[in-house]
């Protein structure tokens, strides 16, 4: 996007985030019909930092056409300030997009809102997505809640690609028993140092009761591979 239009877009977009803190709903509002997906996300965003973002508001937002906004109403779900579990029923649906981007985004914020109900959809995110980034996103979110049931899954992870085998082990955190230390063990020898590092850290302080985040990297892709 380039030209006059990439220019009114930056424009309108300028507007709503002035409009946002001046705490000018109806600006901001009028915003949320913008053509543009960047002006949208953007208005949403605004009204999250109002405090003026409904139910109404969150699941419009995430049933959007554009995977811009509901990548956007995924991210914003958590800060709301609306009831989790009602926003919880709105964004485990977001598990099935056809965007990657907005799947990552939705796991996380069920991590957040810590929603036992979601469970067995992150599971399946965790076991099969394609994308590596929406299966670390859901172990995250598995590990953050520290559902019984999810422990199988969590396991499974630790033999997934090497940041997702990292998450796994940290996603033991709340998990106990001689299974989970069978396999925290076996994460001290693995052949990625930043799950080793992971291991041994888990390792050194079990008895510690904080869940852990449930945020993942960017969508940039890094490997964890030691150099040789």
């Amino acid at each position: 996007m380039h030209g006059p239009h990439a220019a009114s877009v930056a424009r309108r977009r300028a507007e709503t985030v002035a409009a946002g803190r001046r705490g000018d709903e109806g600006t901001v509002r009028r915003a949320l019909l913008d053509e543009a997906p960047a002006v949208r996300a953007t208005a949403l965003a605004a009204l999250v930092r109002l405090e003026r973002c409904g139910l109404e508001d969150l699941a419009a937002s995430l049933g959007d056409p554009s995977p811009v906004v509901r990548r956007r109403g995924a991210e914003a779900a958590w800060r709301a300030g609306l009831a989790a579990d009602d926003v919880a029923r709105l964004v485990e649906g977001r598990l099935a997009d056809k965007d990657a981007a907005v799947v990552e985004a939705a796991a996380f914020a069920l991590g957040e809102l810590r929603s036992h109900a979601a469970c067995p959809a992150l599971a399946r995110v965790a076991a099969g997505h394609p994308d590596p980034l929406c299966r670390e996103s859901a172990v995250a979110a598995l590990g953050a809640i520290g559902d019984p049931s999810s422990l199988g899954v969590i396991l499974a992870a630790l033999t997934d690609r090497p940041p997702i085998r990292r998450r796994a082990v940290l996603a033991l955190a709340l998990y106990e028993g001689p299974e989970v230390d069978t396999a925290i063990e076996a994460a001290r020898s693995d052949r990625d140092w930043q799950v080793r590092q992971a291991a041994e850290d888990l390792s050194g302080s079990r008895g510690d009761a904080h869940p852990p985040s449930s945020r993942t990297p960017s969508r940039d892709p890094a490997g964890s591979e030691p150099p040789p």
